[in-house]
């Protein structure tokens, strides 16, 4: 009986590995090689990406409606990525896997230089529909020991990013205009991890790990919801600088970039449906916008000694 349950076994094995026979070789696998599967977008995406100063779910629904749009009214099949870090959004375009740019005016001269991308369009934001920003030092409001800017010598400071515009570049202009230098301050630092960088510098001033912090004037709304904003008090304001900027990298074809142009230039905040689009995006509209028109970005950085490579 046994033989009998035996040799059932063996066949029933037998056919279900029908490829395996005793003329065949067996396969020896090296588990020691790995190779990394690359997921590419397909050939027909366009990707379009925002300089990631916020968190990837802030950035996801400020820009949700406007890829829609973008989508519906050039028929291209518009994607919207999240790069984690400054430095890799910059890489990303370099590699020719962000082909439209939505960044501030540093990280664009920056670009422009590196990788060759060229700017179509500026936004305008806030009350005035401004086509320009500005950055703020904030620190703790019941910090006696900073009054004024002079009195952030020797303090700690955290900034958003090495390529933050208002983030960093213009408070270090600020301060270099008051005669502070980089090695004046204690400790120079910038916001860690993947997105968010804006939130995370208010939220480390609040907590006491740093004694300053720079940002974009309007973060503090961001963070409204997660401490009492009556603990922070705004030190200083910079100056206007020229506004984002959207780029299209080196190589994307220019029907792409004029077909894009158009629909942001059609957006008006008199249509309902547009105007919240545009509210959704913290953007009053756009208007076209030449490299030339950054030239004070590239003064600004030659003046306190960044160099755009």
């Amino acid at each position: 009986m046994w033989k009998t349950v035996l040799s059932l076994i063996c066949l029933s094995l037998a056919l279900l590995v029908p490829g395996c026979n005793q003329e065949e070789a067996p396969v020896k696998v090296n588990l020691a090689k790995k190779e990394q599967v690359l997921h590419k977008a397909p050939a027909n995406v366009i990707t379009y990406a925002y300089l990631p100063q916020y968190s990837h779910t802030v950035s996801y629904e400020r820009h949700r409606l406007l890829v829609e749009f973008l989508r519906r009214e050039t028929g291209y099949n518009i994607k919207q990525v999240f790069p984690d870090t400054f430095a890799q959004h910059m890489d990303m375009v370099g590699q020719g896997k962000i082909d439209i740019s939505f960044v501030n005016p540093f990280v664009y001269v920056t670009l422009a230089k590196r990788y060759d991308s060229r700017v179509f369009a500026s936004v305008m934001e806030g009350p005035g529909s401004s086509s320009k920003f500005r950055g703020q030092i904030i620190c703790r409001a019941d910090n006696p020991a900073i009054a004024t800017l002079a009195d952030c010598r020797g303090k700690r400071w955290i900034a958003v990013d090495p390529n933050s515009a208002a983030g960093y570049l213009y408070a270090l202009g600020l301060f270099h205009s008051q005669g502070l230098r980089p090695e004046d301050f204690a400790e120079i630092a910038f916001a860690p991890g993947p997105g968010g960088q804006q939130e995370k510098v208010v939220l480390a001033v609040w907590a006491g790990k740093y004694d300053i912090g720079s940002i974009r004037e309007g973060t503090l709304g961001v963070v409204r919801d997660k401490i009492d904003l009556r603990e922070i008090r705004v030190l200083a304001t910079t100056p206007w600088y020229p506004g984002w900027v959207y780029s299209a990298r080196a190589g994307l074809d220019p029907k792409v970039t004029a077909a894009i142009a158009r629909a942001l230039f059609k957006l008006s905040a008199t249509d309902k449906e547009q105007r919240r689009i545009l509210d959704a995006a913290h953007i009053t509209g756009f208007v076209p916008a030449r490299d030339r028109d950054y030239d004070p970005i590239r003064n600004l950085a030659s003046q306190i000694g960044i160099h755009l490579d």
